[in-house]
């Protein structure tokens, strides 16, 4: 009962929120600012904090299976993150691979670090597979997979479970979840030496409620979720990384990065993902 009140209440919250845009042509708009910017927090000498909004620094192996990627576009660099599945496997969202206008030609995946431009193994491929009906305009279907030479696991790098059996089912509204990323701490942020992987905890909503604020874009493939009571969300260059979740004593991905509010992470308006449970037929048979 406090579970329902607590999602009515949300979708209230929710609701309230004027219909929205998202994010389109996401390497010029995003992505290739924030490579640099993050490029050149990392040269600095003082180096800790976060990047996701309000959210707090991850320590190394905190999410073994977070791999960032450094993307070549044209003209520049651009940055997104994906989930490790296999040795040879990760899984990120298509819109890092081709976002509608731009298309990446190289993919460097980084697995254990906490920095973006240096540490950890690093991979670099340009086999990318999208899914078939990834659509630019309306954002659907936005996965792709990552394929790369053999990785070796270690305390630091570890693949994470798809959802399987009775998760399949589960639409997870009201789950609180964890995203980790690369991306900015703020709309408009300077640049600092605050740029580390960083994390937040976030509360899926229902899809009614997220269809509210993104009316064109969210389909049941989708899932959504709210920032959090401190204003902590998902921001720009996160995109393709994981949301996550305790599910039987395993640590489980539902959700890759997709979308948010063309107003920016500090609006206050949810966040949209491709939900993993409708796409892990797709995603097994390219593992």
């Amino acid at each position: 009962m406090k579970l329902g009140i607590l999602l009515l209440a949300v979708a209230a919250s929710v609701s309230a929120l004027p219909a929205e845009e998202p994010v389109l042509y996401y390497h010029k708009n995003v992505g290739m600012r924030e490579a640099e910017r993050i490029r050149q927090a990392e040269q600095a000498a003082d180096f800790d904090g976060s990047r996701i909004f309000n959210g707090s620094p991850a320590a190394l192996g905190a999410y073994p299976y977070m791999g960032g990627l450094v993307i070549i576009v044209p003209g520049g660099q651009s940055v997104c993150g994906s989930s490790l599945l296999s040795n040879t496997r990760a899984v990120t969202a298509a819109h890092c691979w081709y976002d509608g206008r731009m298309q990446a030609q190289q993919f460097e995946v980084v697995f254990g670090s906490v920095r973006l431009f240096s540490g950890g193994v690093r991979i670099r491929t340009n086999d990318v597979i999208m899914h078939p009906n990834w659509n630019t305009r309306n954002l659907n279907n936005d996965v792709a997979m990552i394929r790369f030479n053999w990785i070796t696991f270690t305390n630091v790098i570890q693949p994470i479970n798809l959802p399987s059996g009775a998760q399949l089912n589960n639409n997870f509204a009201g789950t609180w979840a964890q995203v980790a990323g690369f991306g900015k701490t703020r709309d408009n942020a300077a640049v600092t030496a605050n740029q580390v992987l960083s994390h937040v905890t976030l509360q899926i909503i229902t899809n009614d409620a997220c269809r509210s604020v993104f009316p064109d874009n969210i389909l049941d493939s989708n899932l959504c979720t709210n920032p959090a009571a401190n204003g902590g969300n998902v921001c720009g260059s996160d995109s393709g990384g994981p949301l996550s979740t305790n599910l039987s004593g395993q640590r489980v991905l539902i959700g890759i990065v997709s979308f948010g509010s063309s107003r920016g992470c500090q609006a206050r308006y949810p966040v949209a993902y491709a939900r993993v449970t409708s796409y892990v037929p797709w995603i097994r048979g390219h593992l």
